[in-house]
């Protein structure tokens, strides 16, 4: 039986944080900016560390098992993403993932970043 977050169980919920964090790097990794250059990608078993070498800004995404949310703390703020329907969104601004990462990762690089989450 699923629960309100989107996942039968925690494998299942590990499971779509893998797969999505993955997709996030590719997607990083195929950005066609010179900045993009000074982007440093960390994938570790449930979190996704991105460090602007040229600034020092960071950006994580991180597994929240107890709770089933992906949670990313960018420019000294945090969102918490959970996924009841098939699609990230923010808990209580209801924002898409993909919109937040595009809108971060475009204002931190200096071009047109678009994230499919």
């Amino acid at each position: 039986m699923s629960d309100p977050t989107g996942f039968r169980d925690d494998s299942e919920f590990r499971n779509a944080i893998t797969d999505l964090l993955n997709d996030i790097v590719d997607q990083l990794d195929a950005v066609d900016l010179p900045s993009a250059d000074d982007l440093d990608l960390r994938l570790i078993p449930g979190s996704l560390q991105v460090t602007f070498e040229d600034t020092g800004a960071v950006f994580v995404l991180s597994q929240q098992t107890p709770t089933h949310e992906l949670w990313l703390s960018a420019n000294l703020r945090a969102w918490h993403f959970k996924r009841p329907a098939g699609l990230w969104i923010e808990r209580d601004s209801e924002e898409p993932l993909s919109a937040v990462l595009s809108t971060l990762f475009s204002e931190k690089l200096g071009g047109a970043v678009r994230i499919r989450a």
